[in-house]
């Protein structure tokens, strides 16, 4: 008996099989669902139906792919290849079958899930503009490994095909179908007849463009490989993520050949199963499902957010806010300061949302209101002025004497303490910290900051707003620079120290992107603005014992030198693009990498001895989708147990009897 499959066969003799994992939210094909499938074959290759029809018992999804939790069990590569072997030859047996198959997507089609989709004759997909199509195994650091590698590439093309599959990025059904992912495209109330009339057709043969059939030939693999792999050489090396260069070295020595390709593809995959990056991006994965775990329900959901300040930051949010739903008002000083943040939302309204209509709807939620009458009817209210405490504290006893009874307020500051804030507040207590990041459509984190007395119900509207809108929360106890900023500070700090030591500014930033980091600590200072940045510095400064090193940040901004937002900062700055000249200063110290990345991994230990963050995996956690530290390093407090912690400690020290202090080691290393 099936647990996890229903099945039904109609008067027509086509046999109906519905995919409903028992007690899940969502489809994953676990090793028990891939068993019942298997067995559900036997019966269709001992009695062939007139046809089979595949979906899904989940109402707007589908399947989500492999279960991720199983590849941790794994013990071994070679467990690993036949396991995978095993579920090609699954897939096989479908693609193989005597009668017509359609599968037919309602919603995420994700991984595994394509995969399998990819062995039926047909494939339907959902009226919608949601980018539900994905292979991403990349990133897990992985790549298809039920026979994706062959046949996306040989239905698609190997443009199509292999875009699909090394940015794993998702498409919707309409570029799917462009692209002969798909065949149909059908609404919930049709998708039954659509897959009906499709098994009294002949089959297809799905073939890939004919340009794309040139360039699998094999005297032209080697040329389009080159391409591919500039491709992905301009975002990702090769020692840091080699899953995407295995992909194009399957392709270029196979071809998506059917008889050759799906034993190399297992193979690779159990190699890159073992490798350092999937094993810490895996661990990502999980990282970032422990941050969407964080609070309890709240006892009400926010459905109207008031945010008062229109700059970068707080209009920024209001968009965000409105495009994922939310009734808004934006509050400033005068109109003139709140239509440019309307002009913002709506580029990015227009990039976000296809459809005129729902942008139109989209659009009417964000509303200016300079009179902030919205304070009194929003659930929650968010102040987004600049960095001031008395301003702060005005503003407060404004809003405070406006806001309807059970109202939450919050303060997106990015470095003053809420203890300080809250002083002037009857309520201090249901006063939390929402600090978003820039770009807020960009940076998926929020950190959700509490001090030790904060009401737990409060944070709880904190957690449930956050995760409503799509963002990953953070909790953070109300301390200097709370937990981003505070780490970032002595890696910028130690950049800019480095610059005014004479070491090559492009040096610099080398040696943070050969470590893994998104982009380097001169160029992210710029891209903040040296002015915010020297008032972070300022306050962390202020407010803790730390050393900072002598830089020249004062010098650039009193020469009006802010980076991106003036055209120069350390860098001059052409179109949004800095202008980097080449290094000529002579060697590089060979100490550059570790005066970067060590001092963030010592703050990141003092932060968790500190209690600003619960546990390591919640900072980790919290560092990588907050700063971009390497994510196949696994965040911090993982490089550091992988690179050893005595290793760190004794580096650290070294560090210090060269430089100075600032470096020496925590006392909460003892603890890691």
């Amino acid at each position: 008996m099936s647990i996890h499959w229903k099945t039904d066969t109609d008067d027509n003799g086509v046999f109906w099989l519905c995919i409903d994992k028992a007690e899940a939210d969502a489809n994953v094909l676990s090793t028990d669902v891939l068993t019942e499938l298997n067995d559900i074959l036997d019966e269709l290759a001992a009695d062939p139906p007139a046809g089979l029809v595949l979906y899904s018992g989940k109402d707007g999804s589908f399947i989500m792919g492999a279960d991720i939790g199983e590849f941790t069990t794994i013990e071994s590569a070679g467990r690993a290849f036949e396991l995978t072997r095993l579920g090609q030859q699954l897939f096989d047996r479908i693609e193989q079958l005597p009668c017509p198959t359609v599968a037919v997507v309602n919603g995420h089609c994700l991984g595994g899930g394509l995969e399998l989709v990819m062995a039926f004759d047909y494939r339907i997909g959902p009226d919608t503009d949601s980018r539900i199509f994905g292979l991403p195994e990349v990133k897990l650091g992985l790549h298809p490994g039920f026979g994706g590698t062959v046949r996306a590439v040989n239905l698609c093309g190997v443009r199509a095909g292999m875009q699909l599959m090394l940015t794993g990025n998702p498409v919707n059904a309409k570029k799917a179908r462009g692209i002969g992912l798909i065949d149909r495209i059908a609404g919930e109330d049709d998708w039954r007849h659509v897959a009906a009339a499709l098994i009294d057709e002949r089959p297809p043969q799905s073939r890939a463009p004919f340009v794309d059939r040139l360039m699998g030939l094999a005297p032209l693999r080697p040329l389009v490989r080159n391409m591919l792999v500039r491709q992905v050489a301009g975002k990702a090396r090769r020692d840091h993520y080699p899953a995407p260069y295995a992909m194009i070295d399957l392709w270029a020595k196979h071809g998506a050949s059917t008889k050759t390709g799906y034993v190399a593809e297992a193979r690779s995959f159990a190699d890159m199963m073992f490798t350092d990056t999937a094993r810490n991006l895996i661990r990502v994965f999980f990282l970032q499902s422990k941050l969407k775990k964080q609070g309890g329900k709240a006892a009400k959901k926010v459905q109207h957010v008031h945010v008062v300040g229109a700059g970068v930051m707080g209009g920024d949010i209001a968009a965000w806010c409105a495009l994922r739903g939310l009734t808004v008002t934006l509050q400033d000083r005068e109109r003139k300061y709140v239509d440019p943040a309307l002009q913002r939302a709506q580029k990015l309204f227009a990039k976000k949302v296809r459809d005129d209509a729902k942008r139109a709807e989209t659009s009417a939620r964000l509303r200016a209101d300079v009179a902030g009458d919205g304070a009194a009817e929003a659930d929650l209210v968010i102040e987004a002025i600049f960095e001031n405490l008395e301003a702060k504290q005005a503003l407060y006893e404004e809003l405070q004497a406006k806001m309807k009874p059970g109202a939450l307020l919050a303060t997106n500051t990015s470095s003053i303490r809420l203890e300080e804030l809250r002083s002037v507040l009857a309520e201090p207590q249901r006063f939390i910290g929402l600090h978003f990041f820039n770009p807020v459509a960009m940076l998926p984190l929020v950190e959700v900051i509490r001090c030790a007395d904060t009401d737990r119900e409060a944070m709880d509207v904190g957690f449930g707003f956050t995760k409503d809108i799509g963002k990953l929360p953070l909790e953070c106890m109300s301390a200097p620079g709370f937990v981003v900023n505070r780490v970032l500070a002595p890696y910028m700090g130690e950049a800019m120290a480095m610059a005014r030591e004479g070491v090559a500014l492009v040096d610099i930033d080398k040696a943070a992107v050969r470590f893994g980091m998104p982009m380097g600590p001169i160029e992210l200072a710029d891209s903040v603005g040296l002015d915010i940045a020297k008032h972070v510095a300022g306050i962390l400064t202020r407010d803790s014992d730390r050393e900072m090193p002598p830089t020249d940040i004062e010098e650039l901004v009193e020469q009006g030198r802010l980076g991106r937002k003036s055209g120069h900062g350390y860098y001059r700055w052409e179109d949004g693009k800095a202008v980097k000249p080449p290094s000529d200063r002579g060697p590089v110290p060979d100490d550059v990498e570790d005066r970067l990345i060590l001092p963030m991994v010592n703050e990141a230990v003092a932060c968790l001895d500190e209690g600003v963050v619960a546990t390591a995996d919640l900072l980790d956690a919290g560092v990588i989708f907050g700063t971009g530290f390497a994510p196949f390093r696994g965040g911090p407090i993982n490089y550091a147990t992988e690179r050893g912690v005595d290793s760190v400690v004794a580096s650290l020290q070294a560090l210090a009897e060269r430089y100075g202090g600032r470096f020496a080691p925590h006392t909460g290393w003892s603890g890691v």
